[in-house]
């Protein structure tokens, strides 16, 4: 069934390889990428369900408030990463697939419990079910951020091509979800309109062809913004994640000043050296940033705030219902309001409700119904 499906897969590449991009051609490529997309699927998870979900018998137990997960080709210093930064030993040698498993560490930052994801070196066609490439990639898709590992004195043409395997999957490295509203409807054939935008990469024939393809002859688009043929197709999908992406570049200890300075140009990249432990405040500042969680510090009545173990929970919607969730789900049916200290309050305190917006490092304390 996989041999069949990767010779579907490469016939329609080979196809659109060979067909000319232009308006008159952009259905017909929309359509290929649609049934392209489709087959990937298949290879990902296969019809039967024989198989197992793709990390399943792999996958660590999750630990701490956030998840991050180290990926690269084997032999590029995860191993040794992995044990300075959080102290558990991962085997570590000169040999290529020293680790065979995924192994989890954690480590705290800022008051943060992070579980680091040492996860086995995937290969080229690991997203075809190469190596154990389907269970690290599935492993990768539960990460709040990805650290692809880079060995300096390699080529970059490995960053790519990690690049295709984790997008081959379903990642997104570093990319917004495009802001698409697609709904399906019993009548009324395919529609679409824009707002504040103006579509410049499709056209209607290409949405419809798009849409009959995924076998939907009735649906309503919005476009927020000027989608592309493999965004729409991402949305219409709906199995995408998006997940942000720091590139590590390890071993910098063998390479020069010169080629040092031409690597910076990468975008999202921190150098390191795993063995000497250079750069490794950068590294962790970095991560923080790119997880973009804050802290909230609660405050028992009467007591003064507890600074030692903050909630942490995303920045994008941290509201203080998202807090009390956190804390225990029974804890929203008995609140009554709240008191908040910090820069999301106009003053301090402030009594809120459950949907004002918190910022980082806020002090909150909980007032609960009378019975």
């Amino acid at each position: 069934m996989a041999s069949t499906t990767q010779q579907k897969i490469k016939e329609i590449e080979d196809e659109m390889a060979r067909t000319q991009k232009n308006k008159a051609t952009s259905a017909h490529l929309g359509m290929l990428k649609a049934k392209l997309a489709k087959l990937k699927r298949e290879l990902i998870a296969p019809k039967g369900g024989g198989g197992g979900k793709p990390g399943e018998g792999f996958d660590a137990k999750k630990a701490g408030d956030c998840r991050v997960g180290l990926v690269g080709f084997p032999s590029v210093g995860k191993s040794t990463l992995m044990s300075k930064l959080t102290g558990t030993e991962s085997l570590a040698a000169a040999y290529h697939f020293t680790t065979l498993t995924c192994i989890p560490g954690t480590f705290r930052y800022k008051g943060c419990k992070i579980q680091l994801l040492d996860l086995p070196g995937i290969i080229e066609g690991a997203k075809d079910g190469k190596g154990r490439g389907r269970q690290v990639i599935g492993v990768a898709r539960t990460c709040n951020l990805i650290l692809i590992v880079l060995d300096a004195s390699q080529p970059m043409t490995h960053k790519l091509l990690i690049e295709k395997e984790l997008e081959g999957f379903g990642m997104r490295l570093n990319k917004k979800k495009p802001d698409i509203r697609f709904t399906k409807r019993n009548k009324g054939g395919i529609s679409y309109s824009t707002i504040g935008c103006k579509l410049t990469h499709l056209d209607k024939k290409t949405i419809t062809a798009i849409c009959k393809e995924y076998r939907c002859s009735n649906a309503e688009i919005c476009f927020k913004c000027d989608a592309t043929i493999d965004e729409l197709i991402d949305v219409v999908e709906g199995n995408r994640v998006y997940v942000p992406c720091i590139y590590v570049l390890n071993m910098i200890d063998k390479i020069t000043i010169e080629e040092l300075d031409l690597l910076s140009q990468v975008p999202h990249y921190v150098p390191v050296s795993g063995g000497h432990e250079w750069n490794f405040d950068l590294l962790r500042e970095k991560m923080w940033q790119y997880m973009d969680y804050i802290r909230i510090y609660t405050k028992p009545r009467g007591q003064i705030p507890d600074y030692s173990a903050p909630v942490v929970i995303p920045r994008r919607g941290a509201t203080v219902e998202k807090f009390c969730h956190r804390i225990h789900k029974g804890l929203l049916e008995q609140f009554k309001n709240a008191l908040v200290w910090g820069s999301s309050a106009k003053h301090n305190p402030q009594r809120v409700g459950k949907e004002h917006k918190l910022a980082d490092e806020d002090v909150v304390q909980i007032i609960k119904k009378i019975k």
